[in-house]
């Protein structure tokens, strides 16, 4: 008879548009799924990077080796799903330690339909992703599926130019009011007694940035990528903030369109897509990078006070800074590629970071910035 192994063999494989064939163990989803491939590195916080709206439509590849092991918890969640298309690690811990755990990745990964695999070289992909910049590829644990079906699917399938916006944005206008929590504040110091009535654009909008927007004085409204500039202007808000989100800046058109009709009329802060799109607005470009930038290490210039912050970032696209127009500043510079990280017009009432400023996860350097964004409402006021 056949004797049972006692460990689990290589039932899944990612096939990269390039050819190669990665071999690997399954956890979470079953079945196939095609989606561009992207490393992270950060350390820490895999949860929030698994809940990151931004990530639609990719593999995130962890070049920490060692994910799962402090399970799942049900307070670190940055949107009500996971959108990302598959996780990649080298090594899924066999055992949770965490005393706010509930469940184990794998189960979590599965109750919500996305796949998963280790056991495989990250630090190889990695490097070939950095060489070749980020490629397109299949995960499939079917073995009826052959690795050259697999590999047609990769080459034909394409994220750039897909609006994939529409596909993480609320479905109707609703009231945040969630504040930080007590055990997780920091900067109390700069808070406002003031109220500031906000529209907050959803275009994969995280918990924290409303969290955080919330701790600083903030009464926020959330609404749909699609919500008209005029119905945001019949709301008199103090200022409109313009969200993180997937995929290419370029590919959502009516959405530049919202950001130029707003443009000038009430103050503005935009983050990572809500910075490219205020770029586009004001008649600048963006373009697609090599590999992106993704993890909780990044250093930033800000040229206004010449001080180093470490950032959170997740994007596969950046702003021409040769493009913008004359009158805007750039307030921060990616020290990794010399990248445009930030911008600011301020006879325009706005300002922008390319990076993610509630940190989550990731470092709290740049928090102050939401100070920033309730000087300028109060200016207006």
């Amino acid at each position: 008879g056949v004797i049972e192994k006692p460990w689990k063999l290589a039932n899944a494989r990612l096939v990269l548009e390039d050819g190669s064939i990665w071999r690997a163990k399954s956890f979470g989803a079953s079945g196939t799924q095609v989606g561009e491939v992207v490393f992270n590195t950060s350390l820490t916080g895999y949860q929030e990077i698994l809940t990151d709206p931004s990530y639609a439509g990719q593999f995130v590849l962890m070049t920490n080796p060692h994910i799962g092991n402090t399970g799942i918890n049900f307070d670190d969640e940055e949107s009500r799903q996971c959108f990302l298309a598959g996780l990649v690690i080298r090594s899924l811990s066999i055992s949770t330690s965490n005393w706010r755990s509930a469940e184990s990745l794998g189960d979590y990964l599965a109750s919500r339909n996305v796949m998963g695999i280790y056991d495989v070289d990250t630090r190889a992909i990695t490097r070939r992703l950095r060489q070749d910049g980020s490629l397109i590829g299949v995960l499939s644990t079917e073995e009826s599926k052959t690795d050259a079906e697999l590999l047609k699917i990769s080459q034909t399938w394409d994220i750039v130019g897909v609006d994939l916006i529409s596909g993480v944005s609320c479905d109707s206008p609703h009231e945040w009011v969630d504040k930080t929590g007590v055990e997780w504040d920091f900067n109390v110091e700069e808070r406002n007694e003031d109220e500031f009535r906000v529209v907050a654009y959803d275009f994969g909008i995280k918990h924290n940035i409303l969290r955080r927007l919330a701790s600083y004085g903030c009464k926020i409204t959330v609404v749909p990528s699609t919500w008209p500039a005029s119905e945001t202007l019949k709301m008199s808000p103090d200022g409109v903030i313009f969200s993180n989100g997937p995929g290419d800046p370029s590919a959502v058109p009516y959405a530049v369109e919202t950001v130029r009709e707003l443009v000038g009329k009430v103050p503005i802060f935009g983050i990572c897509m809500g910075h490219q799109l205020l770029a586009q607005a004001l008649g600048g470009k963006t373009f697609k990078m090599k590999f992106g930038h993704h993890g909780g290490n990044h250093p930033v210039r800000n040229v206004r006070n010449n001080r180093v912050e470490i950032s959170a970032q997740n994007h596969n696209y950046a702003v021409d800074p040769e493009s913008l127009p004359e009158g805007v500043e750039i307030t921060h510079v990616n020290l990794n590629d010399g990248s445009c990280a930030g911008l600011a017009f301020s006879q325009r009432k706005l300002l922008s970071l390319q990076y993610h400023p509630e940190a989550s996860p990731g470092p709290h350097d740049s928090d102050l910035v939401f100070e920033d964004f309730v000087r300028l409402m109060k200016q207006e006021k």
